[in-house]
């Protein structure tokens, strides 16, 4: 993202990038969730923090939210972080993602598909990349402050 994506909002312009799944249709989806107000919470699994060697976000922290064209369409506060286990996920989380999901069982097998697709395994550079009980996830809730032109 340039400055000139954020021109309009100049206060914005040194915030971190923040992206939801992989550019494409899963990615547009979580966008259009996060912008009309039914995605309120993301899940990250805890060694994406180490392989990007990035800290582990804190409450109060904010970013700009890019869709699948790398344009800045939010920014984002956030206003919880957690670190649970997959089997510790809690349904108000699971809905809160704003995928649809009504139980922790739904939840977890759209992510599963998510963690073990071919992007995931070439992002970890591990073809072998899996996610079980005990996989430690961050678990982020937060709320939209701005809609970027």
């Amino acid at each position: 993202m340039t400055n000139n994506d954020l021109r309009t909002a100049p206060e914005f312009a040194n915030l971190p990038i923040g992206e939801f799944a992989f550019p494409g249709p899963l990615r547009d989806q979580l966008v259009a969730a996060m912008l009309d107000g039914s995605k309120t919470s993301t899940t990250t699994a805890l060694i994406e923090f180490e392989v990007e060697q990035e800290e582990l976000p804190r409450v109060g922290e904010r970013e700009v939210v890019v869709d699948s064209a790398g344009r800045g369409v939010a920014v984002i506060e956030l206003t919880e972080v957690r670190t649970v286990r997959l089997a510790d996920v809690d349904l108000q989380h699971a809905v809160d993602e704003g995928e649809g999901f009504t139980t922790v069982a739904q939840w977890r097998a759209g992510h599963e598909v998510f963690w073990h697709s071919p992007d995931m395994r070439a992002y970890m550079n591990d073809p072998e990349f899996t996610v079980d009980d005990t996989t430690m996830l961050v678990l982020q809730r937060f709320k939209v402050i701005a809609q970027l032109p």
